[in-house]
């Protein structure tokens, strides 16, 4: 008997949680500049809501197949910051000074996810069937998936962790919210000034819990580095203006220097890493698994394509002033990039959504220069192209080795992005109405703006955009950003782990200090656990990281609404 697989509360679970989810990821990409793969919180949250409703209420047993199509669901919600949220979206508001309406928004973020769902169906018979890569985010998917229908209190106890650390985080983050600020520590007032501050989040110990230790350590050099070294010496110079010393915090100040070495050092390290990984795949092989099978519904995913390009294409050219060639070429462009993104994924697990919008800003700064609307908005295409195709591909690893049907999951992705696009939009305008006056600040880094942000001024203005003073800078760090990329993406994994993360070290350029030392600390904790023990670790470390993630981003979300409304 076939297993239900695209049912009714199947679908309506997956849009349910993606739309709890969609949240966490606006409110942790804001802050930090990173986002989280919720496949695995999402799985676990639809086994422990159906589970609990068959023992009570005598409902059918909820199935391997419709796990599935609500983790797809939820994922593909849940990533909708890469469709410009977090990134593009804020910067247009920056450097336009205009703010898009609710409405023109949301078909926006819905238009660019939209695309990368098709060009992830087209992909899927050379990538996942014929010649399979690994796409470790989605084997870690399936893996979980298999190991809570094997055994049933593995699945309660994962779940009771995940439950656990995500009550603990929302409890504190509300505490802090409505009944007493945990006040932020600083050893010396001018170490505070320079943000070198107790950060008391438990989000930020979950994150640095999932980057690891080497990322950990390569954000704690950062952060000493930028905000202990560079920082200093700036204010030794008077590189940053007296009123400003005088001030409380000097983040904002600052920031506008320090982040041009920083996006520098990232941009070029991701750029060359994908190069060469680019160069490299070419020559590899994978175990062929016999020709790609003919694709079942091959007139409806045309007829999706064509019609994404359009949607694509007219609100570019209806919200942006983009130029009709201009946005035309932006969609075969986004196809190319996209394609590139899921090859990324499939071999190494991390998506360089980033690295694939600064090609296509370094592409359409070539061919529309001076227009930074039009560098932004186009790359915005590719990125969020890229990061829905990603996510899906991932699904689609999952979906191919418990037989479930790549058709029901691209339903189940266009559910999803249509859930995450309201509701993500909703909670962007809600947590920045104003982002002239909230963005970059200490309270929001909002690192991924101004990355997209700099690097559409550079192209558009030239390298009179940047200070003069951090011009010198800006070389050492990308020549610094090439050679970590490089020697990345060539050396075998086991020593390429003793490298610095060129992405994370630029990075600490851009968050304050207290950030990069709470991630450290989390990733500390986390590997002395791993070390001492290792198989709790495997079993629980993601469940208790994800909810530490979860639930303060809730809480965030729900206390920022709070406060509007009383307002």
């Amino acid at each position: 008997m076939a297993q239900r697989e695209l049912s009714v509360r199947a679908l309506a679970t997956g849009v349910a949680l993606g739309a709890l989810l969609a949240p966490c990821n606006v409110y942790s990409g804001l802050k930090i500049g990173w986002s989280f793969n919720m496949s695995i919180v999402a799985l676990l949250a639809g086994i422990a809501l159906w589970r609990t409703l068959e023992r009570a209420h005598g409902t059918p047993e909820w199935t391997l197949k419709e796990s599935n199509i609500s983790q797809t669901a939820a994922s593909s919600a849940a990533s909708i910051v890469s469709g410009g949220l977090v990134a593009p979206i804020p910067a247009y508001a920056l450097l336009s000074g205009q703010t898009i309406s609710p409405l023109p928004l949301i078909g926006w973020v819905f238009a660019v996810s939209f695309l990368g769902i098709w060009v992830a169906w087209f992909l899927r018979p050379s990538m996942i069937v014929a010649a399979p890569l690994p796409f470790p985010a989605g084997v870690a998917t399936l893996e979980t998936l298999r190991d809570v229908f094997a055994h049933g209190r593995e699945a309660v106890l994962r779940i009771s962790v995940l439950g656990g650390a995500g009550l603990l985080s929302g409890v504190v983050k509300a505490v802090q919210a409505f009944a007493w600020q945990i006040p932020r520590w600083a050893p010396t007032p001018l170490a505070g000034k320079l943000t070198f501050s107790f950060e008391p989040s438990l989000l930020l110990l979950g994150f640095g819990a999932i980057i690891g230790i080497r990322v950990g350590l390569s954000l704690l050099a950062g952060a000493l580095l930028a905000w202990g070294v560079v920082a200093p010496r700036l204010l030794d110079q008077g590189l940053v203006a007296s009123d400003a010393v005088r001030a409380g915090s000097l983040f904002g100040p600052l920031v506008e220097w320090l982040l041009w070495p920083g996006v520098s050092l990232m941009v070029t390290a991701t750029l060359a890493t994908l190069a060469v990984q680019l160069a490299l795949g070419g020559r590899r092989r994978y175990t062929r698994a016999g020709p790609p099978p003919p694709n079942p519904v091959k007139r409806p995913a045309l007829v999706g394509l064509a019609l994404a390009t359009l949607l694509a294409v007219a609100l570019q050219v209806a919200l942006f002033d983009i130029s009709l060639w201009m946005a035309l070429l932006a969609v075969p462009l986004a196809l190319v990039l996209a394609s590139v993104a899921a090859r990324v994924v499939g071999e190494t697990g991390i998506p360089p959504i980033g690295a694939i919008g600064k090609v296509s800003q370094l592409g359409f700064g070539v061919l529309a220069p001076g227009q930074a609307v039009t560098n932004l908005m186009t790359a915005n295409v590719a990125g969020g192209a890229a990061g829905q195709c990603a996510d899906l591909m991932n699904d689609f690893k999952v979906g191919h080795a418990i037989d479930a049907s790549p058709a029901r999951q691209s339903v189940a992705q266009c559910f999803g992005i249509l859930a995450g696009s309201v509701v993500g939009v909703w909670v962007y305008l809600a947590l920045i109405p104003d982002p002239q006056t909230m963005l970059l600040t200490e309270e929001w880094p909002a690192p991924a703006v101004a990355t997209w942000k700099a690097v559409a001024e550079a192209l558009a203005h030239g390298i009179g955009s940047v200070p003069p003073s951090a011009r010198a800078a800006m070389l050492v760090a990308g020549v610094a950003g090439l050679v970590l990329g490089v020697l990345e993406a060539l050396l075998p994994a086991r020593r390429a782990i003793y490298l610095p993360s060129a992405v994370a070290l630029g990075l600490a350029f851009v968050i304050p200090a207290s950030i990069s030392l709470m991630m450290f600390l989390g990733a500390l904790i986390a590997w002395v656990f791993a070390v001492r023990w290792p198989r709790l670790a495997a079993r629980f470390g993601i469940a208790a990281a994800a909810g530490l993630i979860a639930g303060e981003s809730i809480a965030g979300v729900a206390a920022a609404l709070w406060s509007m409304a009383a307002g």
